[in-house]
């Protein structure tokens, strides 16, 4: 298939490279990507959406040590990208407002931070339905899977193992930066042992279409849903149930965190965050509920099962960082919490630091059997 790129590594993301070798790189993933129109892409920030976003500018919870000088909750505390790279600005799928060369917003680091996170969340309860789908496609060239918003690529290093036959990726992102750690760390080789090759191509998820899924045998994604518009979900389930596919699209933020020991503004910084992700017709935390109706209505049968974070003190970084991004979120939708969030911050990530704070962040897992078309049973 045109576009194939030899796959070179398997497994882990490759360091990132530095200031002076970025434009080289992007350059090289650029001559990489296959460039179709009918496509989504994602510069990570679908991974990044589903746990919070960085309030660049809250001024109130910028410090340093202790309340009042606390732990800040601005963007010079956490991962870059790790969310919006501007105020006020959220995560896109889309290339409408934005140019081929606008810098990544969202960094390798991060994504690599919380892919073990996500690997031990997904439902393995789904792979099983999934599985018989694909080996009662009719053909012997293997199966070709699409994944929209990749990323990095940590949705094929989940799941290219735990299918059998050959299997071709198309990984869709806006980014060419992470199209290119996608390429090169992609799994190798598929449960059985088969070959797995891949493509990368950049384009528009508002302009996905059945016609450019022809010929998939899977759509998948990871954090997806929540960072749609309800006209941008009706969009995928047309272009899913239009090509007879099945999607399993994992890792919607469900709306509900609980953490141990609890603290009064648990409840206070949730809403303000579910809030936040709700700007701008944003579907956030109720993403999943419009995805069963979506792909229901057009014929497909939905299955959903829960996916959650389960953070612990060996995931002290990644609670750390997810920490300053839930609270910076609700901080920029609720201005006014600034100065008890900095204080409640301060404590959180102390206690995170000391091993004695545990966090459950729920996602939920979904997979939409579309009817088959072409004779697929």
């Amino acid at each position: 298939m045109s576009g194939t790129v030899p796959v070179r590594t398997g497994g882990r993301i490759p360091a990132q490279p530095g200031p002076r070798d970025t434009r080289e790189t992007a350059g090289e993933a650029r001559q990489m990507a296959t460039r179709t129109a009918d496509v989504p892409t994602e510069a990570g920030g679908h991974e990044a959406k589903a746990v919070g976003s960085v309030a660049e500018g809250t001024q109130g919870t910028q410090g340093t040590d202790g309340p009042g000088t606390g732990p800040a909750v601005a963007a010079g505390s956490v991962i870059p990208g790790a969310g919006p790279a501007r105020p006020g600005e959220r995560a896109t799928v889309r290339l409408r407002d934005t140019g081929p060369d606008e810098p990544p917003r969202y960094a390798p680091e991060w994504l690599e931070l919380r892919e073990p996170a996500d690997a031990a969340a997904r439902s393995h309860d789904l792979l099983d339905p999934l599985r018989i789908r694909l080996a009662n496609l009719p053909g012997k060239a293997g199966l070709v899977i699409h994944d929209l918003g990749c990323g990095t690529g940590s949705m094929g290093r989940w799941l290219a193992s735990r299918l059998d036959g050959a299997q071709h990726w198309v990984l869709h992102d806006r980014d060419p930066y992470l199209l290119h750690f996608a390429a090169v760390a992609s799994p190798r080789s598929a449960a059985d042992g088969s070959r797995v090759s891949v493509e990368t191509r950049r384009g528009d998820v508002a302009r996905l279409t059945a016609d450019g899924l022809a010929g998939a045998s899977l759509v998948t994604a990871s954090a997806l849903l929540d960072v749609l518009t309800r006209e941008e979900l009706e969009t995928l389930a047309d272009a899913c149930t239009g090509a007879g596919c099945p999607a399993l699209l994992t890792l919607s933020v469900a709306g509900r965190v609980e953490l141990s020991p609890s603290d009064p503004m648990d409840a206070e910084i949730t809403e303000a965050f579910n809030a936040h992700q709700r700007r701008d017709g944003l579907l956030g935390p109720d993403a999943v509920d419009a995805a069963c109706e979506a792909f229901s209505e057009r014929g497909a049968t939905v299955r959903v099962n829960p996916s959650p974070w389960r953070l612990g003190p060996g995931e002290a970084e990644l609670t750390a960082q997810w920490l300053r991004g839930w609270v910076g979120a609700a901080v920029e939708e609720r201005p006014e919490l600034a100065a008890r969030a900095e204080r409640y911050l301060h404590d959180r990530l102390a206690a995170c630091e000391a091993g004695d704070l545990h966090v459950t962040v729920h996602h939920s897992d979904l997979l939409a059997m579309s009817r088959p078309t072409g004779g697929a049973s």
